[in-house]
């Protein structure tokens, strides 16, 4: 592999899970987080990920699919019950399968084997500086000090941007960090169509390295979790040959 690139300052004070069982790229990986200032641990079963997980308190989790002992998919779901850190999935295998299941359990993102570490730490990086909130309109930031913006309300559906809680029917949805963020990009603009790019530099940052279906799959799960139709949808529309919009009508 190509020797890591000089360090850069954004990742300074992140700090990194690496999760494989191959030891050598296990320590390339780290090698090049740690030349952008992450503070990085590594293991190799997990098990020991997921006790990791709990000491470290990671911003994101390099993760293998194919562990030994637990494998990837139930680390990544036992991670979502107590962390919010963004999860990129290594897998060896680049099918349909692999990646819906892996980002069904609430990975962010997915890498196939072999890859280039630039680009991985270059995905991790624009994760890194996606806004808590996603700021799609114009006007202040909200600063504590000024009252925070009313939910986004679509029928039974209720989001609350400042809070980062959604609402349905009156019932709390869980959502991953990236799930809530494609949501709050498409609901601050209803009826307007965004394309799958768009939705990808809105919400994981521009220039954007990954590919478009990733925005696809995610939508699948937040239509899921909404009981949202795509057939005969209340939120959410697919806008052939583009990509998706909210309905129109929204308000706040």
């Amino acid at each position: 592999m190509e020797p890591p690139a000089p360090a850069h300052d954004v990742a300074s004070g992140y700090r990194a899970l690496i999760v494989d069982d191959e030891v050598p790229l296990a320590k390339v990986v780290a090698s090049y987080l740690e030349r952008e200032q992450f503070d990085v641990t590594i293991c190799h079963t997990g098990t020991e990920a997921v006790a990791l997980a709990r000491e470290v308190d990671p911003d994101v989790v390099v993760l293998d699919l194919a562990l030994p002992g637990i494998d990837g998919i139930e680390v990544c779901r036992q991670l979502r019950t107590f962390s919010d850190a963004y999860v990129v999935m290594l897998t060896a295998r680049d099918t349909e399968v692999d990646t819906v299941v892996g980002l069904s359990v609430g990975a962010d993102d997915y890498v196939t084997k072999p890859f280039s570490p630039r680009e991985l730490v270059a995905r991790i990086r624009a994760m890194l500086r996606r806004p808590r909130t996603v700021a799609t309109q114009p006007g202040p930031a909200h600063d504590g000090h000024t009252p925070a913006p009313p939910p986004r309300v679509f029928g039974p559906l209720s989001i609350d941007v400042a809070g980062r809680e959604v609402f349905l029917d009156g019932a709390r949805v869980a959502l991953t960090r990236t799930e809530f963020d494609i949501l709050a990009a498409l609901s601050a603009r209803p009826g307007v169509a965004f394309s799958r790019r768009q939705l990808l530099e809105a919400v994981w940052g521009e220039p954007w390295v990954g590919n478009d279906h990733l925005v696809d799959v995610h939508v699948g799960h937040l239509r899921r979790k909404l009981h949202d139709d795509p057939n005969a949808p209340r939120f959410m529309f697919t806008v052939r040959g583009v990509g998706y919009r909210m309905a129109g009508g929204g308000r706040q």
